[in-house]
């Protein structure tokens, strides 16, 4: 086919997609994926996996995971969620986004498949199979197909009934764990706890971030029940030495298995170092099991080039404009911090977009020591809060000369680079909705921000 005809053929894909539930709805069982896997002859299964749970931080834990098994040359497979602009960037081979024609191909081969399980649930009076639980297996045949080494596989929502919850993983891995779609997930910290322990297997080995009492109390019943090892960050795995430097920060880690000093990480906030003493912790328990230092000169090389979009990334330089995946207070507090010791901007704009289930309040009240003004704008979803209501939350936290509104999202974004121009030290710092993060990539690109 002709690329005219591949992108015609990609984007009838992401239309079939998106005319399902959308993957913010939960189908509470494992059942119907794992009847589709099933037909598919269980693609999930002919590789190993790390599988990755949390609130924040395990799409970058899941890049540095995967970085680190790239450079120790790793054919790897990674599967994240959720995209910034296209959707091949959630299903990696290599470190690259599948091709066009290979996602179509494998299209292709599963769509029957889907077809005939729609057949069967709508039969019993049952939805079709969700968008997510579509693409979480349209990227295990993709990974099946490649062939990978390892996927690193990303959980959607959740974790026990989550779409990914069909690998069978030697290592289960957590972020910080706190209270984000409490709505699907359960109402309190350890409900969701709770749902997010459901992906240890048993005799695993688990890799934990540092967590709450509550949070590490569960987790820690989870793998005496399922007679798994874990460790955790500040116990078992301890960060020292941090320091700022040129691109990123350097750190030292005592480890379960080594010690590695003066490791350059090419990311900002401490939060990014945080991530990455889990990360090495992963990658000792996949590759040896908590018993072999990793390679110093393998971590080098993945720490120095790893990549994590959306995630404190400068899209512009003049003036600086900085994308963050920050979606709910806790990745706020984050954000806030690394603004504060990472960068020396005097005069900071937000543009801020949230949606409707998200605690704007924790988030505007947590950024509003960091930045000076917020520009209230729409995220690009149908579950979009309207500026005019974010408005009134960020009056409590902003002066009122301070708080304004663009309904679109690029002309907040060109406001606030004008802005930002015209202070001696100013910047652009575009947050609240992963699916605004898009857009500003989207405006950079399409109007050559420099």
């Amino acid at each position: 086919m002709s690329g005219v005809d591949i992108q015609r053929r990609l984007d009838e894909v992401e239309r079939a997609l998106l005319n399902r539930w959308p993957e913010t709805r939960i189908a509470p069982s494992l059942e119907r994926i794992a009847l589709l896997a099933n037909l598919l002859g269980s693609p999930q299964l002919s590789y190993p996996t790390i599988h990755i749970a949390g609130t924040n931080g395990k799409t970058s834990i899941s890049r540095m995971i995967e970085s680190i098994l790239r450079s120790y040359g790793l054919r790897t497979g990674l599967f994240t969620s959720p995209h910034l602009r296209s959707f091949n960037e959630r299903i990696q081979v290599g470190g690259e986004p599948v091709g066009d024609d290979v996602l179509v191909a494998n299209w292709l081969d599963v769509k029957p498949y889907i077809e005939l399980v729609d057949a069967e649930l709508l039969a019993k009076g049952e939805p079709r199979l969700t968008y997510f639980e579509c693409l979480t297996v349209l990227a295990f045949a993709t990974f099946a197909d490649a062939p990978v080494d390892v996927a690193v596989v990303e959980v959607g929502m959740g974790g026990e009934w989550d779409s990914t919850n069909i690998v069978e993983a030697d290592v289960a891995v957590f972020g910080p764990i706190d209270i984000d779609h409490a709505d699907r997930l359960g109402g309190s910290l350890e409900a969701i706890a709770r749902t997010k322990s459901g992906i240890i297997k048993p005799s695993s080995i688990v890799v934990s971030a540092a967590q709450q009492p509550l949070v590490e109390k569960i987790l820690r019943e989870a793998a005496e029940l399922t007679e798994s090892t874990i460790y955790f960050v500040d116990t078992d795995i301890v960060l020292h030495n941090r320091a700022m430097a040129v691109g990123g920060q350097v750190f030292s880690i005592r480890s379960v298995s080594g010690e590695y000093d003066d490791v350059f990480l090419a990311l900002f906030g401490d939060h990014q170092s945080d991530n990455a003493a889990v990360a090495i912790g992963a990658v000792e328990a996949f590759l040896g099991g908590g018993t072999q230092p990793l390679s110093v000169e393998v971590l080098a090389e993945a720490f120095a080039t790893v990549e994590s979009p959306g995630r404190l990334q400068r899209i512009a330089t003049e003036p600086p404009v900085i994308i963050d995946a920050a979606h709910n207070p806790h990745g706020a507090i984050a954000l806030a911090r690394a603004l504060s010791e990472y960068f020396d901007f005097d005069d900071v704009t937000l543009v801020f977009a949230a949606f409707d289930d998200k605690d704007v309040d924790g988030m505007l009240r947590a950024l509003s020591e960091s930045v000076t003004r917020v520009i209230l704008t729409t995220a690009p979803s149908d579950r979009a809060r309207s500026p005019h209501e974010l408005a009134e939350v960020a009056q409590r936290y902003f002066s009122e000369s301070d708080v304004s509104i663009d309904a679109d999202p690029v002309v907040a974004c060109e406001r606030a680079r004008v802005l930002a121009l015209a202070a001696e030290k100013g910047a652009v710092v575009v947050a609240g909705s992963i699916s605004l993060l898009g857009v500003a990539l989207t405006a950079a690109q399409e109007n050559g921000w420099k």
